[in-house]
């Protein structure tokens, strides 16, 4: 088994009123020259979880750490207009909350991150900041939801 000290959580940059399959999600990947699905997991609207990819095999969801990392990724990320939002629904919320929690178990001491968050540090000062963001994935801000080892707290509807 390889070293995992980092989960990535990502979005699909999917509308919230369409609808992207895992079998969609592989074959856009496929087209970019990825070796099929590059997140090992894929959460739908409705909160089910799939495995798109092994644990045990690198990931092709964030260049420069994907060595180390899981990529989870979820269906939405876009609002009706087509910008950045968070648009998981409560089952979406849910699962990713146990999902994180178990790897977390399976991976104690893991960082767990936004994909906008490996975004690099261009003023070094120490924090990625909105203006240094390359994309807006995952559309939520995932250090006020997990800490280091545990989930902090429930998103609020």
């Amino acid at each position: 088994m390889r070293k995992i000290d980092l989960i990535v959580i990502h979005c699909s940059a999917t509308r919230e009123d369409r609808s992207l399959t895992p079998d969609d999600l592989e074959t856009m990947h496929r087209r970019r020259g990825f070796n099929g699905t590059g997140y090992h997991y894929y959460i739908r609207k409705d909160g089910t979880v799939h495995l798109t990819r092994p644990i045990d095999r690198i990931g092709a969801h964030a260049r420069g750490f994907n060595a180390q990392s899981i990529g989870i990724c979820y269906e939405g990320g876009l609002n009706c207009r087509g910008c950045p939002a968070d648009t998981r629904t409560p089952a979406q919320w849910s699962s990713l909350w146990q999902l994180v929690n178990l790897l977390l178990e399976k991976f104690p001491g893991c960082r767990v991150c936004g994909h906008r968050d490996l975004s690099p540090d261009r003023n070094g000062n120490g924090e990625i900041e909105p203006e240094e963001w390359i994309k807006a994935c995952p559309c939520f801000e995932v250090k006020d939801e997990f800490s280091g080892t545990r989930v902090t707290k429930k998103k609020s509807n």
